[in-house]
Formats: C-alpha cells, structure tokens, sequence
C-alpha cells in the first residue's frame, strides 16, 4: 500500500460520481498512517501574526525539488507563526481555497525528527489549503506565495496539531513543526486544461468546446443513437503523467444527459474543484480517465452498465439506464 502522507486530508467524493457498493475498492480502508489533516472540527484558532523567525538552517538539499535536510531548532521557538520564503518562485499566487501541488519535509523543532516527507514517495502531494482540510500553519503561512517557491516555517501548536499533538506521528501537544515546502503549482475554480486540441471528426460522438478560460465548455449532443461501450478520447491532449488505476486527481467537469443534453452535475456551477481517487468513482469514469495524461480535457461517455444502472443518486436528476456525457479537465494528479 502507497504510504499516505500525514497532511494530505480524504477528498470527499461527489455524489453523482460515487460508486456505489463496489466491493472491490479499498477506499473505505483504514490508512496505514495519521492523517492530522483531517481535523474533527474546523479550526477555532486565531489568525496569528507572521514574523519571519527563528528558523533552523537549511544545511543539504538547498535547491527547489530537492530534499531538504534542516538542522535541530536553537533555543526557543517563537510563539508566532514564522514563516520565511527561502527561494522565491515567479508563477502565479496561492490563495486560501486553492489546490497546491508541493514537495515538503516536516520535522520537530526540539529534535529535528523527521516524521513525514513527500520527496522519498518521490510524489508531490495535492492539498488543498482550506480550513478543515489542512493545518492552519499552512493555510495562513502558504497563502500569497508563488509558484516556484521554497518556504521554510515553524508552526506552533496552536496553528498546528494543537494540544493534543499526533501520537501515531510522534507529535505532542507542546511541539513545534518546522516544515520546507516546495510549491510547484496551484489551482483553482478558473483553472482550465493545457494542451493541443484534438480534431473531433466522429459525427456520431459529441463535439465539446475547447475553450480554456475556466468557463464550462460547450457539449453539443449528436442526433444519434447513443453508443454502447465506454468511449474516452481527447478533446485537448495534455503532456502530463499517464494516470493509473489508483491516481487522485484534480478536475473540472460537466456532466449531461445523452438523450436530452441537459446539465445535472458540473463543478463549474459550483465554482469549486473536485478531487478524489479514480477508486472512489464510477466505472465509467475510473476506467475512462486511466492511461490519460494529466493537462488533459477527455470526453467520457457512459453507458448505464459503467454507470448508474437501474440505481441512479436520488435527487441527481439522473432517470435510470441513462447514458452520461461527460467533459472532464485533468488538472493534477497524485
């Protein structure tokens, strides 16, 4: 099993694309690590003032991407949350809410103990830096940095893990975290794919827009009986990582009815992202989506077998043995 980072919280899965009763997923396991992420409750800690130390040194590992080795913390560290842009990056600005795509190591400041990092799993992580999602050291140290960037920080407990620490991690209620992130990229409601567009020359598939300014595009449904298998091809084709069966990835979409084109699920609606596990969702879309590259757009069509069946969500708008239409933006994986 993928060791599952210790900051890294569960996407919660969408209701018309959850898959229902597959016995053969294994998201509902428990994971093999903490998940401190994933508070109980929001957090009700103030905003704390930023200053910009004491922070141990960097001393191997100074470049971005690299795994950084930190030296033990000295004396005392402030009570305030200090926060210090290391390299500064020049992409565009993380702002609460977004997704991040970083590399980071965490350690204890009294110890220099490592307890997780991203850069042995040798794969970044896709957070996202909300409330609830992710500890409040990074949500308001993180917030205004650019792509590109390396930031060092010292977290205390009060905008970490609180009082009672993380036992399963090694973290007690008195420690202070320091942490070097490496943001690679970050994402929003305005994100759209990145890539080539592809010729749609079938007359008996639907033809979907390519714009890319994070508006929904367009799905025109052909006046056509709809097909009987899984259809999956690019409508832009990205130059990212091929995904695989057990990818989370980060997506806009649109959902709509074969037989009457009507929306019944978009995340453009809602001006949010979705994140989940390719586990998580129907088989339409798990086996649509995997071999795809990241940076993508793919139209999905779903007959009723890979889709909802005779069982569709209460309340989706979805009338039974439908055929789904989807447009489908990969924005990253992990």
């Amino acid at each position: 099993m993928r060791r599952r980072s210790l900051l890294i919280a569960v996407p919660a899965g969408l209701v018309t694309l959850a898959a229902c009763g597959d016995e053969g997923s294994d998201s509902g396991k428990a994971s093999d690590t903490a998940s401190p992420s994933d508070p109980a409750s929001p957090s009700a800690a103030p905003s704390p003032k930023i200053v910009d130390g004491p922070l141990p040194a960097i001393t191997a590992g100074t470049k971005f991407g690299e795994k950084p080795t930190v030296a033990k913390g000295s004396g005392e560290p402030s009570k305030d949350l200090a926060v210090k842009t290391v390299i500064a990056g020049g992409g565009r600005t993380v702002a609460e809410n977004d997704y991040l795509v970083a590399n980071y190591l965490g350690q204890i400041w009294s110890s220099a103990k490592v307890f997780d990092n991203s850069y042995d799993r040798k794969t970044p992580l896709l957070i996202q830096l909300s409330q609830g999602s992710i500890i409040d050291g990074w949500r308001y140290g993180l917030a205004g940095k650019k792509t590109g960037s390396r930031v060092e920080m010292a977290v205390p407990p009060t905008w970490g893990y609180g009082e009672q620490g993380n036992p399963q991690a090694g973290i007690k209620g008195t420690d202070t975290l320091v942490f070097v992130i490496d943001i690679e990229d970050t994402y929003n409601a305005s994100s759209s794919a990145k890539g080539t567009d592809v010729a749609q020359d079938d007359a008996d598939l639907p033809k979907v827009g390519t714009n890319t300014d994070g508006k929904a595009p367009s799905i025109e449904i052909p006046k056509t009986d709809a097909p009987t298998e899984l259809v999956a091809t690019y409508v832009i084709e990205g130059d990212g990582e091929e995904l695989s069966a057990d990818s989370t990835v980060l997506v806009q979409y649109k959902g709509v009815l074969w037989d009457t084109g009507k929306e019944f699920d978009s995340s453009y609606s809602r001006k949010a992202l979705t994140s989940f596990s390719l586990q998580q969702v129907v088989k339409g879309w798990a086996q649509g989506l995997t071999g795809k590259k990241v940076g993508s757009r793919v139209l999905i069509v779903i007959p009723p077998e890979l889709g909802y069946g005779d069982n569709p969500p209460q309340g989706s708008g979805i009338e039974k043995d439908s055929t789904l239409v989807f447009s489908v933006d990969i924005l990253a994986a992990m």
